[in-house]
């Protein structure tokens, strides 16, 4: 039986506005009052800092030679590794990231010494008069060489169900399915996956200076503050407490500055450190591009074995993440490739392997959904594949797949408890007018001979906590001023995502108050200390939460109050409209505003302030067993795109999108639907357009936006109609019930790559699978419609 899910009708600007209430930035904005790191301080005392790069991907340095770049004009400081008072060590979790990299370099692009400078002009044209001399070696780039010659930063990880139990027997781990070998049908492939360049709108920058005596002030645009404090005092050699971290907002980060930013500030408190005076380090859009990491390249491969019905039985899906020359946050990356591999589907016998291979290029690291998208590609691809083997609709595929009950726990261990997304693909199925318009697609590929069109629904099933399970935790501070206005204070950072607009919401919510009357302070490391990422789309879960709770215990202790001062009935105390609100227990009304109930209590010498604190619950993973539960809840999304190509150009374009996301009971209407939309935005940029090249040296060809394209305004889908699942309230108690929107609906994105796949398909009727790598560039489409069309040949003169 069809399960249907009614979408609201649009509601007024009003209740829009009521509801959701615009970022709290928003006006800064678009007027360009909003200030950011470089906008902090511009005055002529100000040094200003760049570095040397290494010009080889591989190789030894023999001889470094820095005395003209000493005398050049301007130049106050000049260091290097061997300056360095505490550790050579800036890597996120595992050791491996020198700040400067002394001996042999191991991408074009590391940083070998740093200039500072004047002026900004001068640091920058010191540092290319340096002379240093190499003896070279030859770069390793390929990911699958890596892996055959054990070049690896981490050891692999292996997942294994069979016969629905996991098993650990090491021995037995990577053994063949006998259910895949005894299926009636089997798919296999391989699937090339590119990277992506962040390309946020503010490159990588940070301003340090010297603070109470003995200390430093880190400006920085960074997701990460805490790992900015703890980095720059390690390096530094001091304890974390004379370190100050602070981030107002940044623009735009998507994962590039969670760890890769922290180098950043490290380098400008060292300089800081070392002169004594103010310094800015802001880095030129192709030195960032260069020695910054991107989203990981991946390749892998898959074996699927399945029914006459297309349900699947079996599954080997093998993954390599291209980590780069260091760990950095690989093993997360890895990790959350392997927890998606099977995106929203029962894949029955499982074998999932993910490698961490070892290569000369930049570290690669988060980029938002950290690892997700690349590992549920090759699932999606099956689905393509078993539909054109059996002559069915991919969607009739897809459909019998997914998790359902008695078929819902993972390959991993965990249950899926809220089974939403078949509803959610019916009703995208029925509003799409996906049935007609998939045959009126066919109809017009038949008259078309050039011009193709394709058609493709595809799910999201996305896991939301962090995977490094100790991270999953936030503070944050509650203070309400004598005239009762609100300041608060959390760890999590404002990348243009709302977060402190949403945490603004919860307070002025649990407050009674107007949002006007509550307002964000700049995240600082003295203000909520030992902070996690503002990442793994759980700002608003976890900061949003613990400002909650300290909002609440404000609030416990003025209704305590006001019950012994004013002899009030408990149940009957409430605060709403800036006011509070109660009955005497002689049943009469009782009314204060909310500024004189404040007044009162601190002339009573009740604290108006409060901590709150909160770690999310039920979460575990047991990496020996390869079981767990390492996702507190999943958010889910569909999305139905139809593309239409030329295949004589490979030239495409998107004619219409439709998507149905689940964000639980939303915080805010009008932010989640931004972030639905540029999340599907970026992440068909990431499928189509975004494409990393280095040459066979090693060097990055694609460095800046003439080489390197990120969708334009142009790029949007002509018809582009997004909705939010309501009325279906997350079943987990998150804040009000809501669900992270962050990351998932980049994964939407994917429903576009495989329109492009039918589309080439079209071209035998929808008979072969054809091979189309990421980016789907015009180039790659072009040369996977002349393929299909030599394999169509070669079938019919068989």
């Amino acid at each position: 039986m069809r399960q249907l899910i009614d979408l609201p009708t649009p509601s007024s600007d009003k209740a829009r506005t009521d509801k959701a209430p615009a970022h709290d930035s928003a006006k800064g904005h678009v007027s360009g009052t909003a200030r950011y790191t470089d906008d902090v301080y511009r005055h002529a005392a100000m040094l200003h800092l760049a570095v040397g790069v290494s010009t080889k991907a591989h190789a030894q340095i023999t001889k470094i030679d820095l005395d003209a770049v000493r005398s050049a004009p301007g130049v106050i400081d000049v260091f290097t590794s061997q300056d360095i008072p505490g550790h050579n060590e800036v890597g996120a979790v595992f050791p491996g990231d020198p700040l400067l990299v002394e001996g042999r370099v191991s991408y074009a692009g590391q940083p070998i010494f740093a200039v500072v400078a004047d002026t900004l002009r001068h640091a920058r044209q010191a540092t290319s008069l340096a002379q240093i001399e190499y003896k070279s070696e030859s770069p390793l780039l390929d990911p699958a060489v890596a892996i055959e010659e054990n070049s690896v930063v981490l050891p692999k990880h292996v997942q294994r169900r069979e016969a629905g139990q996991n098993i650990i027997d090491e021995a037995h781990r990577e053994a063949p399915l006998p259910a895949l070998e005894s299926a009636q049908h089997r798919v296999s492939g391989r699937l090339d996956v590119g990277g992506q360049e962040h390309f946020y709108l503010e490159g990588q920058i940070a301003i340090a200076e010297p603070w109470e005596d003995d200390g430093l002030r880190v400006v920085t645009s960074t997701q990460h503050p805490s790992e900015v404090q703890k980095l720059v005092a390690e390096v530094i050699g001091i304890p974390l407490h004379r370190i100050v971290a602070e981030v107002r907002r940044m623009g735009g980060g998507f994962g590039g500055k969670e760890s890769q930013a922290a180098p950043v500030g490290v380098l400008a408190a060292l300089a800081c450190w070392r002169t004594g005076r103010s310094v800015k380090f802001r880095m030129p859009r192709e030195i960032d591009m260069r020695v910054t990491g991107k989203r990981h390249p991946f390749r892998s491969s898959y074996d699927v074995g399945f029914n006459d019905e297309g349900v699947i039985e079996a599954a080997k899906i093998e993954l390599i993440g291209n980590c780069g020359y260091s760990p950095d946050l690989s093993e997360g990356v890895v990790d959350r490739a392997m927890f998606h591999a099977d995106n929203a589907y029962y894949i029955g016998d499982a074998l999932v392997i993910g490698h961490r291979a070892k290569t000369n290029t930049v570290s690669h690291t988060a980029f938002r959904g950290f690892g997700g998208p690349q590992g549920m590609l090759p699932i999606e691809t099956v689905m393509d594949d078993i539909a054109r083997t059996l002559g069915l609709d991919p969607l009739d595929v897809r459909k019998r797949n997914l998790y359902r009950t008695g078929k819902d726990e993972t390959h991993y261990g965990q249950k899926v408890e809220q089974h939403l997304i078949g509803p959610m693909m019916e009703t995208l199925e029925e509003r799409s007018e996906y049935r007609s318009r998939r045959q009126k697609i066919a109809e017009f590929n038949k008259q078309s001979p050039i011009i193709k069109r394709g058609l493709a629904l595809t799910p999201v099933q996305f896991g939301i906590s962090f995977t490094a399970t100790h991270l999953n935790q936030a503070g944050a501070i509650v203070r309400v001023y004598t005239d009762g206005s609100v300041l608060a204070n959390h760890g999590g950072t404002e990348m243009g995502q709302g977060l402190h607009t949403k945490v603004c919401q919860v307070v002025a919510r649990e407050l009674g108050l107007s949002l006007e009357n509550v307002r964000i302070s700049a995240t600082r490391t003295d203000k909520v200390p030992n902070t996690s990422p503002t990442a793994a789309s759980s700002g608003a879960d976890l900061n949003a939460m613990a400002a909650r709770k300290a909002a609440l215990e404000i609030k416990q202790r003025l209704f305590q109050f006001a019950q012994d001062e004013y002899a009030l009935e408990p149940a009957s105390m409430h605060l709403e409209e800036n006011a509070f609100h109660a009955t005497t227990l002689t049943g009469d009304a009782f009314t204060l505003s909310w500024p004189e109930l404040v007044q009162q209590a601190y002339l009573h010498r009740i604290p108006l302030f409060s901590e709150g604190f909160y770690a999310t619950p039920k979460i575990g993973y047991d990496k020996k067993t390869a079981r767990g539960r390492p996702f507190y809840y999943y958010a889910y999304g569909a999305a139905v795109t139809e593309v239409e190509i030329d295949t004589l150009t490979g030239e495409n374009r998107v004619r219409r999108v439709d998507i149905l996301h689940d964000v639980g009971e939303s915080l805010n209407p009008a932010i989640d639907r931004g972030q639905v939309e540029g999340g599907y935005i970026q992440g068909l940029g990431w499928l189509t357009t975004e494409e990393l090249v280095w040459n066979d040296d090693g060097q990055l060809m694609t460095a800046g936006p003439s080489t390197y394209k990120i969708p334009a305004y142009s790029d949007a889908p002509i018809d582009f109609r997004v909705n939010l699942l309501e009325g279906h309230p997350n079943s987990e108690a998150t804040i009000y019930h809501s669900k992270a929107v962050g990351e998932p609906p980049f994964m939407l994105a994917i429903s576009a790559w495989a329109a492009l796949r039918d589309a080439i398909s079209s071209l035998s009727d929808y008979a072969l699978n054809p091979v189309l790598n990421t980016p789907a560039t015009p180039e790659r489409i072009l040369f996977a419609c002349n393929k299909i069309r030599e394999r169509q040949e070669d079938k019919v003169s068989a």
